[in-house]
């Protein structure tokens, strides 16, 4: 992909030229944010970040192979031949050119972006079972992974900067998938890392507390989850057919219904709803519904298991009425769809009782993979979680709360605790414990992560269910000073294979 940097300029109308203003022939090869990327013939963009300032890499860039640079401060020393284009805010000005110089990729793709605070992985691999049951190329962008079909593409955030993520889209397009479906996070609609996207479907899932230490307050979650609804009713969209999808059991979705002008399909459980889910069958291997929507009922016996999974299937079933796809071929790839890596997935080694492994870390996704356990459950619960460091401190209590609410036992341990020390995390926790603690259930606290796994299976008894949640697919563990490798399934085969 090459640009004209005068094209890249003539974006930007208030810009400043310093240093080489010899712009007319330079060719811009490439756009990055971050200077270990830079390859000769790049427009380097300076940000400056809470941590870092990309204006104290300039010269690194340069020797890198950078061409030109976008700054909003003023450089002292500007290495001779180096182009310098000064703005007043650089983030806004990558935020225009970089979906331009990418060609405005996902106006070439139908784009479907799920947000919501839980279920946004299980449903976005959903849809994509669905596409590719009706013959669609699917590109997934998200949480344990980023997919060009059946290519995969490391991933660090759950919705990529802008540059990243605009090259990525430019990359499905090129590869000629039909479809993409995104997870979109309140920090990436926040701060607009999706500037330049055109979506075709928006999809919200629920509304719970999670994130407070970013977005400080619950309306202001609540805004940055509505800004994908306002995206797909933009009067600048180039693409028509636009849909949103809204769980109406969620009280936050008359909000985000207020303020969205597109085409909605609403689904439940409790409220009517365009797609209702009736006579739900939940069991240890599968649930069984029944789908009444439009195109009458349709019965399902689906492989993965829990109420909050019968919420993300209908997510799934509605961006599929929405994009025109039959109800035969949704109903065929439902029924095929076996887990997704971390989410209540099943470890089993032979052993006697049950290991439950799932990334539940909000106070919602814990109590919603609890009350499933407790629906299957022959005897015991026993929990292993913990809460991360440097996040929202008041889910602590919460989190320990539900844990003892629906636990037999409870041991609660690290998760990641980043550069807070575990026990302080695990304090804040057990005050939340000790004010449901009632006679017969029995807590501990166990700061290292992998002792707490081995303590809890090794009092599991015949039966019983042990939940570890808060990591689910991670292969990594962030301490104060390190991250080390941490895969909770791959610990507890380890310990089960060790007891026996």
């Amino acid at each position: 992909m090459k640009k004209k940097l005068q094209d890249l300029i003539d974006l930007l109308p208030k810009a400043i030229i310093e240093g080489n203003k010899e712009v007319t022939e330079t060719i811009i090869t490439d756009l990055a944010q971050d200077s270990r990327k830079i390859t000769p013939g790049t427009l380097f963009v300076c940000l400056s970040g809470a941590k870092t300032d990309g204006h104290d890499y300039i010269v690194q860039a340069y020797h890198q192979g950078a061409v030109a640079v976008l700054v909003e401060k003023d450089i002292d020393i500007i290495p001779q031949g180096l182009i310098v284009i000064k703005v007043a805010n650089t983030r806004e000005a990558m935020m225009k050119i970089a979906p331009f110089f990418f060609e405005f990729p996902s106006c070439k793709l139908r784009m479907i972006g799920v947000t919501g605070t839980n279920g946004k992985t299980t449903t976005t691999y959903l849809i994509r079972s669905i596409l590719q049951q009706a013959g669609f190329q699917v590109g997934v962008i998200g949480t344990i992974q980023n997919s060009i079909g059946d290519k995969i593409v490391p991933t660090q955030n759950t919705t990529p900067d802008v540059i990243d993520l605009q090259r990525l889209l430019a990359q499905m397009a090129e590869a000629n998938m039909d479809y993409v479906v995104m997870e979109v996070s309140s920090h990436a609609l926040a701060l607009n890392r999706v500037a330049g996207c055109e979506f075709d479907v928006g999809i919200f899932t629920n509304m719970t507390r999670d994130h407070l230490d970013f977005h400080v307050t619950f309306e202001r979650y609540l805004e940055a989850k509505t800004r994908l609804f306002q995206l797909l009713s933009s009067t600048e969209n180039q693409k028509k057919g636009k849909t949103a999808i809204l769980n109406t059991d969620d009280k936050a979705a008359a909000f985000i219904l207020e303020r969205t002008e597109c085409k909605t399909i609403t689904y439940g459980i409790e409220k009517h709803a365009d797609l209702q889910a009736q006579n739900a069958n939940i069991q240890a291997k599968g649930t069984k519904i029944d789908i009444a929507g439009s195109f009458g009922i349709m019965p399902l016996q689906l492989k993965i298991t829990g109420l909050f999974n019968v919420y993300n299937v209908l997510a799934a079933v509605g961006a599929a009425l929405a994009e025109g796809i039959d109800a035969s071929i949704i109903k065929a790839a439902l029924e095929k769809f076996q887990s997704v890596s971390g989410r209540f997935e099943l470890v089993d080694e032979g052993q006697p009782f049950s290991v439950i492994v799932d990334y539940a870390h909000t106070p919602d996704g814990l109590e919603n993979i609890l009350k499933t356990a407790q629906q299957i459950a022959k005897k015991r619960i026993i929990v292993v979680f913990g809460c991360g460091g440097d996040r929202d401190k008041t889910k602590r209590p919460i989190m320990g709360r539900l844990a003892v609410q629906y636990g037999n036992v409870v041991i609660a341990t690290s998760d990641n605790p980043r550069t807070e020390d575990p026990e302080t995390i695990l304090n804040e926790i057990e005050a939340g414990i000790r004010e449901l603690l009632i006679p017969g259930k029995i807590y501990e606290k166990i700061s290292d992560r992998r002792q707490a796994i081995e303590r809890a299976l090794h009092v599991a008894e015949m039966d019983d269910i042990v939940i570890i949640a808060g990591k689910g697919h991670e292969n990594y563990q962030i301490l104060k000073d390190r991250t080390i490798s941490f895969d909770d399934k791959e610990v507890v085969k380890t310990i089960i294979q060790e007891m026996k």
